[in-house]
């Protein structure tokens, strides 16, 4: 990790991390948990299937200053359904780290955000950003954007329920003739969350088009709101994430699908703040040996068989392979292997096989 750092467990006060880096930035508190120095925090975004316990600690290792899990449906907490509670499991090595949790229902919500408190994470994430029709159409994750009213409600009733700091993650609006974000922040400031991430997109938009960063600099540049903002969308390189935080100025950063595959790109992005240089990408035997330590960390701390263990692991290859010469061979020959013994093996071959790829005739 770039930069010099401390990390107090939070169970102790105020957990500090500072860095020493030539640039500017104010510092930013989440409940205990405060980032100061001279470099905006990165987040890992909440990412369904995707950020789980083995994937928030590499990417932690990598440089992300804060991660937070993947959703978790209310219902299933207060069901006391194994899958839900197996994805609220936490580790003091990847602190500070949210929980996210996921609902329409008042009285779920609530008992979800009390049963939370026993996992003791840094904060509660509510989810009020996914776009997923499943989802949406029950008036949850992005669903809310509807219902503006209804979103205040549902906050404030878990705000004053849980003694967790909350925060929330959502869109501009519902789509690109209901952009309420600016109303949204204040209503849910008014009711005491501590901060709030923005995908800047709409519901409507999905995951296509550009982000429309413009959103994130006005809600910045509004005097009566002092909660942090972090910003969240299109983040996918080094110079993209300076761009846009001298831009639109938002006082964290949250990187989703640029980290898929690739938990590089908190170092890389550090890098380039403190020096204004990018990287060399890693190497392939600095990939391979990444993919080694991913199927460690999973096999160790998700509660999956090992063959499920592998099978969940094919979402990140084309990620630890991107930019490499040969890449969709070198993805191609992972595909197949159905237990981590397969693929350690096939892992190894790599370096020989993209060896001949560089030596086949075109």
């Amino acid at each position: 990790m770039e930069g010099s750092e401390k990390l107090f467990s939070a169970r102790e006060g105020i957990v500090k991390v500072e860095r020493h880096a030539a640039n500017i930035f104010a510092s930013v508190r989440i409940g205990r948990v405060q980032w100061s120095g001279n470099l905006p925090p990165l987040f890992l975004a909440p990412m369904e299937d995707v950020s789980d316990a083995a994937f928030r600690r590499l990417c932690r290792e990598m440089g992300a200053d804060a991660v937070v899990t993947e959703f978790i449906s209310s219902e299933g907490l207060i069901r006391q359904i194994d899958k839900s509670w197996n994805k609220a499991r936490i580790w003091d090595e990847e602190r500070p780290v949210g929980i996210q949790i996921l609902g329409h229902d008042v009285d779920s919500m609530r008992e979800a955000a009390h049963l939370i408190e026993r996992v003791e994470p840094d904060w509660l994430d509510i989810n009020y950003g996914c776009p997923v029709s499943k989802v949406v159409c029950k008036g949850a994750g992005a669903g809310i954007l509807r219902d503006i009213d209804r979103m205040e409600y549902l906050t404030k009733a878990i705000v004053d329920y849980t003694r967790l700091p909350v925060t929330v993650k959502t869109r501009l609006g519902w789509d690109a003739n209901s952009i309420r974000i600016v109303e949204v922040a204040h209503r849910l400031q008014a009711v005491g969350i501590a901060a709030l991430a923005v995908h800047a997109r709409t519901r409507a938009d999905g995951y296509s088009g550009s982000a429309r960063w413009e959103w994130i600099g006005i809600l910045t540049s509004d005097p009566a709101i002092h909660i942090p903002i972090i910003g969240n969308g299109d983040i996918d390189s080094p110079q993209t994430a300076w761009h846009y935080y001298h831009t639109y100025k938002p006082h964290a950063l949250m990187i989703g699908r640029a980290a898929i595959g690739y938990p590089w790109i908190f170092r890389e992005i550090k890098h380039f703040f403190q020096t204004g240089e990018l990287l060399p990408p890693p190497s392939l035997e600095e990939r391979i040996a990444m993919i080694e330590k991913h199927l460690t960390y999973a096999l160790r701390l998700l509660p999956e068989s090992p063959q499920k263990v592998v099978v969940e692991l094919r979402k990140h290859y084309t990620g630890y392979f991107k930019g490499l010469p040969h890449a969709k061979k070198l993805r191609l020959s992972l595909m197949e292997a159905r237990t981590p013994d397969e693929l350690l093996s096939a892992l190894h071959r790599l370096p020989a096989l993209a060896r001949e790829g560089l030596t086949s005739p075109a």
